[in-house]
């Protein structure tokens, strides 16, 4: 079961890179302007590299890598010994989550602009909380097997 709930995640990581994770408009009477995970990131490789290299990390290597680490260990590719290392890579994950919070609330403090959460955000969000939840129950059905050899 929790083989098939990681390979999910292999499918919908980059469906939530693609949602709107908020809406922004710099002043009340311009539209709304979507941001998804992949239009933030063209927007950052435009103007900062490092910054944007920091985002592409969070945002799309460290959840894909831990979902990919966690598949090869369910099917037996890979030691259980890497675990620790691919939590770690979740819990990176959920920094960028920390980031776009973050990023409303400094927008919204600012009063210059609007900023709305979209459906995406919690896409996104539920995403990496599954992909830990994944993680930390694939770790505790692994002491359990240990622990009854």
């Amino acid at each position: 079961m929790l083989r098939y709930a990681n390979l999910t995640l292999l499918i919908l990581f980059p469906i939530a890179w693609f949602a709107p994770l908020l809406s922004a408009a710099l002043l009340p009477i311009f539209g709304m302007r979507e941001i998804s995970v992949i239009s933030g990131l063209q927007v950052l490789w435009q103007n900062d590299i490092a910054l944007a290299l920091l985002v592409t990390f969070f945002a799309l290597f460290a959840p894909y890598m831990k979902t990919i680490g966690l598949a090869l260990i369910h099917f037996g590719l890979m030691r259980r010994k890497m675990l620790p290392v691919l939590q770690v890579l979740g819990r990176l994950a959920m920094a960028e989550i920390f980031l776009i919070a973050l990023y409303i609330v400094v927008a919204r403090g600012v009063g210059v602009g609007r900023v709305e959460t979209a459906w995406g955000l919690y896409f996104f969000t539920g995403c990496i909380l599954a992909s830990i939840a994944i993680g930390y129950m694939t770790e505790k059905s692994g002491r359990r097997r240990t622990f009854l050899s």
